[in-house]
């Protein structure tokens, strides 16, 4: 009791360490009212508690007969209780209840397949058959009978089981009466009718002849009879051409072959079944498996004179189809659906699943829009049915493949993960089977060459995996582990075909294998985009994609742009070259300075203009500003001399954080190119050049994009205040023009850049300063003023200030709202000369030379001259002086 006690508890402690080494379970965003798998239908107790055992799904036919082997094979009830009776099978049992009925049916039937393809299993249920049991207690064998048209089977059967591998050509078996048995025939006759049988045969046994028409004298006693013959070839290869053995001579054997099967033919109640290995061509995936099996050329040679020999008598047979493996995996691992609670849980999730594959028919493949393909999904329920659909097309291909045990040893341990992780998803699909699990990841590469492990821990699944740390870094597939499931997906539908000439599976199976109802196939296609230009064994030909053995050029891109890393250089005159071309627009600036060594190399004029300060000084928000202190030192000094016209210089400036993306678009960018530009010297080959076709183009699409997110900072000088010190603005940019029209178009918005200044505002600038240098201030001095002094409007050139005084000079109010012009002041007159206001004055050359006076001091000159106006004329004499003047203006002639 303490023994066993303490076994459970030891189970139990490793049954949770396996589930936290198995990492977590993938959950999917379907919808609440799909019930989880496990809430429907539930594993057998072994597959549940992991107890199985591997070998289990390896039927033994001898062990059977010898009593021994687990209760799902030994015990008739249980086995048909687990077995699904496929057309193939169905018809092999009734055929045989047919013969061993009198009834007709093949009195010879040869069972061949490729390796592991479910003959030992058929002639496990030919055995159970006719066991004795009871038809009720064996699950679909009373139907078989009805079928068949028989109402009872025969009483007693006497079974005879041969299996090749268990019996010595050179080894004689003593039985327990004592009867020593040398030859198969031997063994034939002592199972059938015990020494009495025996005796009848004994002098062709002992002297290893073929006892000929004997065979069927027994039959007919002993009848009716079952001869089951499994792994005959694994029998005859190990016989010599000459009689040495005590089993007899390789042409002896060959000679009781067809003895044998002639006398099957002609009995009355006697079947004969004979297993043999298929005879594939070398060609053949299978050919090298089924080479193993039949044991080099000795065992080819047996199974080509086998064959010879039984093939004139035989009755076809065939393995079970793809749609009939849904049922046979399913019995074999769940327990049935009996409820009706339950067939509708399934129901539901296959309508939910075939309704998605409907309604979005252009992202799956063609055959799921089909009603069949619900039909297909509750026959695989609750597996996917694209799940089976790669292991028996393109897994059941590789050699060693045991085809439906090879299905069944995956899954056991698929579904023992799953259920010990609680997942909770609808089905149990690709992007499910859990290949961080340290017995599913066997399972999958147990068939492959030992280097797939490394790449799955790379680029598939497992902690440190590309996938899981894609997820990671964008929230927006981590949601669904996308990336991760995309990664599954893939390597169960292209793993078992890489050397293959069609290698590889489509986008749209792909999104058939993640995709659950509740979620946008849009983002597994973002994931396989992501994970496809990252992966280093992951190809890509058009929409077919595939891992591979051989790491793709994406692997030679990667470690040269890592290399690039000790060439920063280069980095950076790729990037000066993107910005130089994208600065080409430069919208209201005057002239753009990309990437200044120094303020030396920005000149001191009266224009405003773009800094555009070099990857070296980027912008952040902490103390250590690169960027804030290159734009200070630009904006006070032009190499060693103080900078004069500081209002006319903005800055902008690469964001820190951001420039680690651009940085690395762009060394991956070069690397592509780099390849490209050494493609014969690297011997690529056209899928090759295509694929590095590609990633450059997306690699450059990515450096376009990050380039103006990565160049965000628009930095502003601003003072507000004569008195106050020089502050910085820091503005983000955004829009879809190039960096110069953006950061234009965001000054204009916050005003921090003027392209149109009216005669009004001259006014108020004029007077809030005041700039006013006496009673008038020269043009040229103004542009020289909004130029310098950074608490003034940042204007876009000199002849925004021209403007303005024109402007000013129209207003029919001069007098309140702007200001008179002179053409220049005589000191030793106290005179204004071509003095003008309240008429639009056309500067060509001569703005910059003259005079804005104050509105009251160009009066004051007019009452200086009212008597000399008063005289001239009978009017007003002020009405008659500002006629005078425009007049004067008109005729382009100042007034004196």
């Amino acid at each position: 009791m303490k023994t066993e006690l303490r076994r459970l508890i030891f189970e139990e402690q490793a049954r949770r360490e396996r589930r936290k080494g198995a990492g977590t379970t993938i959950e999917s965003q379907v919808t609440g009212s799909l019930k989880p798998w496990r809430e429907v239908v539930s594993p057998h107790r072994d597959v549940a508690s992991g107890r199985y055992q591997q070998a289990e799904f390896a039927a033994d036919l001898w062990q059977v007969y010898i009593g021994e082997g687990s209760d799902e094979y030994r015990n008739p009830a249980e086995f048909f209780r687990r077995t699904y009776l496929t057309q193939s099978l169905h018809d092999l049992l009734k055929g045989a209840m047919e013969r061993l009925s009198g009834k007709g049916g093949d009195p010879v039937v040869q069972l061949q397949t490729n390796f592991g393809g479910g003959k030992t299993h058929s002639m496990l249920a030919l055995y159970h058959s006719f066991s004795g049991v009871a038809p009720g207690e064996m699950l679909g064998i009373d139907a078989l009978m009805a079928d068949a048209g028989i109402t009872k089977l025969p009483e007693k059967v006497t079974r005879v089981v041969l299996v090749g591998n268990k019996i010595s050509p050179g080894n004689p078996s003593i039985k327990s009466d004592g009867t020593v048995v040398k030859t198969l025939w031997g063994e034939l006759a002592w199972q059938l009718g015990g020494k009495p049988a025996f005796e009848k045969v004994r002098q062709d046994d002992e002297r290893a002849t073929n006892p000929g028409d004997t065979l069927r004298v027994l039959m007919n006693e002993y009848g009716p009879c079952l001869i089951l013959i499994d792994e005959w070839v694994a029998y005859a290869r190990q016989l010599h051409d000459d009689a040495d053995l005590p089993a007899g001579s390789f042409e002896t054997h060959f000679s009781f072959a067809q003895a044998l099967t002639e006398s099957a033919k002609l009995a009355k109640h006697c079947m004969l079944v004979i297993s043999l290995p298929s005879s594939d061509t070398a060609t053949s995936p299978h050919a090298q498996a089924d080479d193993e099996e039949v044991g080099g050329l000795r065992g080819r040679a047996s199974l080509m004179r086998l064959r010879n020999v039984i093939g004139r008598v035989e009755s076809s047979w065939a393995p079970a189809s793809t749609e009939e493996g849904f049922e046979i995996v399913r019995r074999r691992l769940f327990e049935p659906l009996v409820e009706r609670d339950q067939f509708t849980g399934r129901d539901n999730v296959a309508r939910a699943f075939a309704d998605l594959y409907r309604t979005q028919h252009q992202e799956f493949p063609p055959e799921c829009r089909d009603s069949d393909y619900e039909k297909r999904l509750r026959a695989a329920y609750p597996i996917h049915p694209e799940v089976f659909d790669r292991l028996y097309t393109d897994w059941s291909t590789l050699v060693k493949f045991q085809r439906t045990r090879g299905v069944l040893r995956l899954m056991a341990a698929v579904i023992h993960s799953l259920w010990e992780k609680g997942d909770r998803n609808p089905l149990i699909m690709p992007s499910n089977i859990p290949i961080d699990d340290p017995r599913v990841r066997d399972e999958l590469t147990r068939y492959l060459p030992d280097q797939w492990k490394p790449i799955i821990e790379k680029d598939v699944d497992g902690p440190n995996a590309l996938p899981l740390r894609i997820d990671g870094e964008v929230p927006n597939l981590g949601k669904f582990a996308a990336t991760r499931r995309v990664a599954r997906t893939l390597y169960l539908g292209s793993a078992p075909t890489a050397s293959a000439a069609n290698r590889g599976i489509e986008d749209r199976r792909i999104k058939l294998g993640c995709v659950m109802p509740g979620e946008s196939p849009a983002v597994f296609g973002d994931a396989l985009r992501r994970l496809s230009s990252s992966a280093t064994f992951l190809y890509q030909d058009g929409a077919r994609y595939w891992y591979s053995t051989q790491p793709t050029v994406t692997k030679l891109a990667e470690d040269r742009a890592d290399q690039l890393k000790r060439n920063a250089d280069r980095v950076v005159v790729e990037i000066e070259e993107r910005l130089r071309a994208d600065l080409r627009g430069t919208g209201d600036f005057r002239r753009i300075h990309p990437m200044p060594q120094s303020g030396a190399d920005v000149p001191d004029d009266m224009e405003t203009r773009l800094v555009v300060l070099g990857a070296e000084h980027p912008y952040s928000k902490d103390a250590a500003n690169k960027a804030q202190a290159a734009g200070t030192a630009i904006l006070q000094s032009r190499g060693n001399a103080p900078r004069l016209f500081q209002n006319t210089l903005v800055f902008l400036a690469v964001d820190q954080t951001r420039l680690q993306d651009l940085d690395e678009s762009v060394r991956r960018y070069l690397a592509w190119s780099s390849i490209l530009e050494e493609k014969n010297e690297l011997n690529l080959d056209p899928h090759q050049v295509r694929q590095a076709e590609t990633q450059k183009k997306a690699a450059d699409g990515a450096v376009v994009a990050r380039l103006p997110e990565a160049y965000q900072w628009l930095l502003v000088p601003t003072q507000p205040t004569p008195q106050s010190a020089v502050q910085w603005q820091a503005f983000r940019l955004s829009g879809q023009d190039g960096l110069a029209v953006r950061a234009s178009k965001k000054l204009r918005s916050e005003e921090f850049l003027v392209p149109s200044l009216a005669g009004t505002r001259l006014r108020m600038e004029l007077d809030g300063i005041p700039l006013w240098r006496g009673n008038h201030v020269a043009v040229s001095q103004l542009i020289e003023d909004f130029a310098r002094y950074v608490y003034l409007p940042r204007l876009r050139d000199p002849d925004v200030v021209v403007a303005a005084v024109q402007d000013g000079l129209g207003l029919l109010l001069w007098e309140q709202e702007s200001f008179a012009y002179a053409d220049r002041f005589d000191e030793a007159t106290g005179r204004y000369r071509g003095l003008r206001c309240g008429q639009r004055v056309d500067f060509v050359q001569q703005a910059g030379d003259g005079l804005v006076v104050k509105a009251e001091v160009a009066l004051k000159q007019y009452e200086a001259d009212k008597a000399t106006a008063a005289g001239a004329t009978g009017g007003t004499q002020r009405t008659q002086w500002v006629a005078a003047t425009a007049l004067a203006g008109r005729a382009g002639r100042p007034v004196a």
